[in-house]
């Protein structure tokens, strides 16, 4: 289904709902997959204290009142160096060209230091109309936030400033009242029930990666990537889950494993138990660790990840 496309809804007359597409974007670690997370009221996008965690846009969908709020979780957008980081931020721009509406998300306690302040240049260039969110307020004084409030708008003139704290859920229902009215009128796009339109092995992928970085983010770079090669659901209910983590080098195939096998053990079991809770069922996972040389060069990788690979 294309985002221009809507699925009939006898049950939603068409005028008495809204609908639309709100685009995430900010800097690395702002509390993008947080907020979406939170919004969306479960998990749709892998959260990690490592930077550039979220790769290709995780769209989780949302209904407050009569809306149905459809959230493009974005790359955080940085200065690319590799390949990988310059799909991932011309990834986060398409995502917010794609997008009804624009939220730029900003910490708080960083300020428009760094990448912020070339997001709020760049922004300047899009059309859709945007809002600011000041994410970890509890963090700042709120003299501090005004005054950050006041820069960002100087900059960008934003529809709305909305203060938050993705963590604690503070000033997310007034976020979400006012995307509730302002999206435009229609049909909703996706079922009722839907959370996410990431596919379910997609998205077993991402919370394996997730328990990778966590487990690991001191010691892995980021040349890991995981995909879930099969999938087989079993008389008992059960499913079995098959999984391969690339990596580049047989130097991190070995902190892959840990001694002993200890920490591919910790990864699975981790990854397990949240899998058995999204799914609701029995999961048997069994990850593998292939070492795949350059594999940030190899567009079949790219297109597992759901990204545009760049040519040069």
């Amino acid at each position: 289904m294309t985002e221009n496309e809507h699925i009939g809804g006898d049950e939603k007359e068409t005028g008495a709902t809204r609908s639309g597409f709100v685009a995430l974007i900010g800097p690395t670690n702002a509390g993008k997959s947080t907020l979406m997370n939170r919004l969306v009221g479960a998990k749709v996008s892998i959260v990690s204290h490592k930077v550039q965690t979220t790769r290709a846009i995780v769209r989780g969908i949302a209904i407050h009142d009569n809306a149905q709020i459809v959230f493009m979780d974005t790359p955080g957008i940085f200065k690319p160096r590799r390949r990988l980081d310059r799909a991932m931020v011309t990834s986060a721009w398409g995502g917010a060209k794609d997008a009804d509406l624009i939220m730029l998300l900003i910490d708080s306690e960083r300020g428009l230091r760094g990448d912020a302040e070339a997001i709020l240049e760049g922004l300047k260039e899009v059309r859709q109309p945007k809002i600011l969110a000041l994410n970890k307020i509890d963090q700042v004084k709120r003299e501090d936030l005004l005054k950050l409030a006041a820069a960002a708008n100087e900059l960008v003139p934003f529809e709305r400033t909305f203060m938050i704290s993705a963590t604690t859920g503070s000033g997310c229902d007034d976020l979400m009242d006012y995307l509730a009215q302002t999206l435009p009128e229609g049909p909703w796009y996706y079922p009722e029930d839907q959370i996410s339109d990431l596919p379910m092995r997609q998205l077993a992928a991402e919370i394996t990666r997730e328990k990778l970085f966590l487990r690991l983010h001191q010691e892995l770079p980021y040349s890991s990537h995981v995909e879930t090669e099969k999938w087989e659901e079993r008389k008992d209910g059960s499913v079995r889950i098959e999984q391969v983590i690339y990596v580049e080098r047989e130097s991190q195939k070995k902190i892959t494993l840990g001694k002993g096998g200890e920490a591919i053990k910790a990864i699975s079991t981790a990854s397990r138990k949240e899998l058995s809770e999204i799914l609701e069922q029995p999961v048997h996972l069994f990850l593998f660790v292939k070492v795949r040389e350059n594999w940030g060069d190899d567009p079949e990788r790219f297109r597992e990840m759901g990204l545009e690979f760049p040519r040069h």
